[in-house]
């Protein structure tokens, strides 16, 4: 049916507004991300347990978007870090 439907889409001149599964040309950031998080977290983890997964996930999620260079981004973070010390010593009035 799906077919069918995408052919006279094509015959009368239209075209779809929706991405074609298993196009990645048609979505580029989505598959960037995935193939990352594919070989950069993914390929190299065993998840016991859906805890540890979950763990493991917000881990490099956190890194992916507030340390990790982007290329687009000149290679800065997306997102830095701000650290601001804090003098946790008493002080004297």
């Amino acid at each position: 049916m799906a077919t069918k439907v995408r052919d006279w889409i094509e015959a009368v001149g239209a075209q779809t507004t929706f991405i074609e599964p298993g196009s990645p040309w048609e979505n580029r950031y989505c598959e960037s991300f995935n193939a990352r998080f594919r070989n950069e977290l993914l390929d190299g983890e065993i998840f016991y347990t859906l805890r540890e997964a979950q763990i493991l996930i917000e881990r490099w999620r956190k890194h992916y978007n507030t340390v990790r260079p982007h290329s687009s981004l000149g290679y800065r973070p997306p997102a830095p870090e701000s650290i601001v010390p804090v003098d946790r010593r008493p002080t004297m009035h």
